[in-house]
């Protein structure tokens, strides 16, 4: 079972991946400065598969790929918020990261309850609570993209069956 680590409204990806490490694409690397301008201990309150459950326009900023490749890195399952910048949005989806917006279940989930997230059927549940929470589902061909493991790798795939 994931734990939830709250965040709140407009992350930018300025604190999700500081400017400093951009001159890198190790994903490694980037993982383990995840969110350290956002919070110090970041990475010592999350484990593997952890979600992150954020306020509004989660990922503003500008448009670095390196933020949720820092995240998923970092062991982030999956990230719930009230709403994402687009381009964060995207690049989370093409990377690989799992996004799924849900006001209700952003605003009522706490730090560290523990949180399950199925996103063929936009269900959140938060265990800790016993609340339920319906988000809109992920489309099919985003559920590929994601078990792929992103853009680049899907089309790899496909490139290989032709």
């Amino acid at each position: 079972m994931a734990k939830a680590y709250k965040a709140g409204d407009n992350v930018d990806t300025d604190v999700i991946i500081p400017a400093r490490y951009l001159n890198t694409s190790d994903s490694k690397e980037l993982g383990s400065h995840a969110m350290e301008d956002y919070d110090k201990d970041f990475l010592k309150k999350i484990s593997a598969g952890d979600v992150i459950v954020a306020g509004a326009n989660f990922g503003c900023g500008s448009s670095r790929e390196h933020a949720p490749i820092a995240l998923k890195t970092a062991g982030i399952s999956v990230v719930v918020a009230k709403t994402f910048a687009r381009i964060f949005y995207r690049n989370a989806i093409n990377v690989g990261l799992p996004v799924i917006e849900c006001p209700e279940a952003a605003d009522a989930i706490k730090a560290g309850d523990e949180v399950s997230v199925d996103l063929a059927s936009g269900t959140i549940s938060d265990k800790t609570s016993g609340k339920v929470f319906k988000a809109k589902p992920v489309p099919a061909f985003m559920l590929q993209l994601l078990a792929d493991g992103g853009l680049i790798p899907h089309l790899q795939k496909k490139l290989a069956e032709k």
